[in-house]
């Protein structure tokens, strides 16, 4: 029987919708822009119809922040007496009554003050979107978690205030809010960020050039590694088995034995040649003795300092476990080394090799010759 025309129309409906959709601006420091972006990007969205609110927008003097801000529809902040000082927070629970499309959080590592419904403010996020409100909301790479003591180690600036690395993970898009170290200096010496009298203070300490160079590396990292999931949750969840050579990914299998070092040094060359990533991969198929196990941890140490990700598999053989590997990390390029065997050792390696080949996704494969000696 023929469907009915709300049957098509019901059939076609898009699906119903389970939470809302976490925006992030992030910047590697103060004053690149993620406020005025996101702003941008909110006045966008109001002018095509969406229903968009302002539930916290850190002006922080700045004008032009301020004149954006006043373009949206505020909801008023609530009110906490801590202490007997009167503060103000974001108030989730006017705006859950509100119930808009989308909701402006800025600040997202902010800690509330005692007496507010969360105590971190990317808690409250993560209720709004469980009542399916968009969030869009700004954050520093410095206020990762896992990069916070990295960023004091460069700085000498303790961040006391943190976000969980997987808050950012579920986070649906991330867009880098970036800026030239140089452009942003100048943007402190006109004002526009701080104080005209903090300027010269902030300039030497954490604004420093140099500083400034890491930090914005570390959030390009950040944002690469997101991209990086983002590309191989799309390729498992449409099941394509075929690798996307968007940056080149080389990995060597390397065993324990001592000769593996030149097979590490020559992968390594070829990964500073094409700014590849580089994996040394050891498969663990039987238990080797004491030193064995010296030698490998050798190898793999060796690995590192070439700046190569080190990684043990388990595995009933060698091959099977490499194109494996090959398939979840996207590797383009196989290394494999090979000794100047004779006889049935040199029969085993060829049908070890021409297994991977069958069994492996589209992978360029090299063979490097090890010395005897």
């Amino acid at each position: 029987m023929p469907k009915t025309p709300e049957e098509w129309l019901a059939a076609s409906s898009p699906p119903e919708k389970t939470k809302g959709a976490l925006k992030l601006f992030l910047g590697y420091a103060p004053g690149v822009g993620k406020t005025y972006a996101m702003l941008s990007e909110a006045i966008r969205r109001h002018s095509r119809g969406e229903d968009v609110v302002t539930g916290i927008v850190e002006t922080h003097g700045r004008k032009g922040i301020a004149e954006l801000a006043s373009q949206l529809e505020i909801v008023p902040r609530r009110k906490i007496d801590y202490k007997g000082t009167l503060f103000e927070e974001m108030d989730i629970e006017a705006i859950l009554a509100r119930r808009p499309a989308v909701v402006l959080v800025d600040e997202l590592a902010h800690t509330n003050i005692p007496g507010s419904r969360h105590r971190k403010r990317y808690e409250d996020v993560l209720e709004l979107l469980d009542a399916k409100i968009d969030v869009l909301s700004t954050v520093n790479i410095q206020h990762i978690e896992s990069i916070a003591p990295t960023v004091r180690a460069i700085t000498g600036v303790l961040v006391r205030e943190t976000v969980p690395d997987w808050v950012l993970r579920i986070s649906d898009e991330t867009v880098m809010v970036d800026l030239t170290p140089e452009a942003l200096q100048n943007r402190m010496k006109r004002g526009d960020v701080y104080h005209i009298g903090k300027v010269e203070q902030a300039l030497t300490n954490f604004f420093r050039r140099g500083n400034l160079i890491a930090l914005r590396e570390l959030a390009l990292r950040q944002v690469a590694e997101q991209v990086d999931r983002s590309l191989s949750s799309y390729l498992e969840e449409e099941d394509i088995q075929k690798n996307w050579a968007v940056r080149e990914r080389i990995a060597v299998c390397i065993s324990a034995n001592p000769r593996a070092q030149y097979l590490l040094a020559r992968a390594a060359r070829m990964a500073r040649r094409m700014d590849a990533e580089l994996y040394a991969v050891h498969v663990d198929v039987e238990k080797n003795g004491n030193d064995d196990e010296k030698a490998l941890q050798a190898n793999l140490q060796f690995a590192e300092s070439l700046g190569a990700t080190a990684v043990r598999l388990k595995g009933k053989n060698v091959t099977d476990a490499a194109v494996q590997f090959v398939r979840e990390k996207h590797v383009t390029q196989m290394i494999f080394g090979r000794s100047a065997n004779e006889g049935w050792r040199k029969l085993l390696y060829l049908n070890a090799i021409n297994r991977f080949l069958r069994d492996a996704p589209a992978v360029d494969v090299h063979i490097v010759t090890q010395d005897t000696d």
